[in-house]
């Protein structure tokens, strides 16, 4: 057997090293995910993996199906390809620079 069934993979389970607030973004290496409820440090949570958030953002504009990443020391949503930023989906609906939101629809495993 090289691979035995876990869980669905909608939500994971997630262990902070600090605490995390319900609906802060999480990244672990490239994998993203939103934390469902508070979370203490040092015990067991939840992280969402799938579906549709409204995301913080900078001053960037967001293009529909405009790839979108994190940039955790800003607590924003930032163009793909900004320096120490981690992608962490598309971006459903258009959002204009004076915009504070951004829809994203969370992906896993972009470059």
């Amino acid at each position: 057997m090289n691979a035995r069934f876990v869980q669905r993979g909608e939500a994971i389970d997630h262990t902070p090293a600090a605490d995390v607030a319900a609906g802060d973004i999480v990244a672990v290496g490239k994998l993203v995910g939103v934390a469902k409820l508070d979370i203490k440090a040092g015990e067991l949570g939840a992280l969402a993996l799938t579906g549709v958030y409204e995301v913080a953002k900078g001053n960037a504009a967001f293009a529909a199906g405009a790839e979108v990443a994190w940039d955790a020391a800003s607590g924003k949503a930032v163009a793909a390809g900004a320096a120490s930023s981690v992608k962490i989906g598309h971006a459903v609906a258009g959002a204009a620079e004076a915009d504070a939101f951004v829809l994203v629809r969370l992906c896993q495993g972009l470059a």
